[in-house]
């Protein structure tokens, strides 16, 4: 079995699905996302790991189209990757996709062994 060394990088590179978006038509308001059924993997074990992500932006020019977002957050269900890189690699995907104004990603996990999991990330 790899040590946690080996794996710190894992998943950040993997091949994702690209999240389209589409022009923004209003100023100044606010999007939240819910996504309420995200699975990944843990490298370290191969167990499943269950949470829920909450993306909160401002648009600037895009707004993200929710389907090819679906299909983003799904190929993760396979993916082996920590937490930590899961929602930090969510926060540079979609800020490379649609550069808004400001995000925040949140990703709280289902307890394992008894430890709940809250990461959150912003951008700027």
């Amino acid at each position: 079995m790899k040590d946690y060394k080996d794996l710190a990088k894992t998943g950040l590179d993997a091949e994702l699905p690209k999240i389209e978006s589409f022009e923004n038509q209003f100023p100044s308001y606010t999007i939240t996302i819910i996504i309420p059924e995200y699975t990944s993997l843990c490298p370290k074990t191969g167990q499943p790991d269950f949470g829920t992500i909450t993306i909160e932006y401002e648009p600037d020019k895009y707004v993200i189209e929710l389907k090819s977002l679906k299909l983003y957050i799904q190929a993760y269900r396979n993916l082996g990757i920590f937490y930590e890189n899961a929602v930090n690699r969510i926060l540079k995907d979609i800020v490379k996709a649609i550069k808004p104004k400001w995000i925040k990603v949140k990703g709280e996990f289902n307890p394992r062994g008894g430890i709940k999991s809250i990461i959150e990330v912003k951008y700027p």
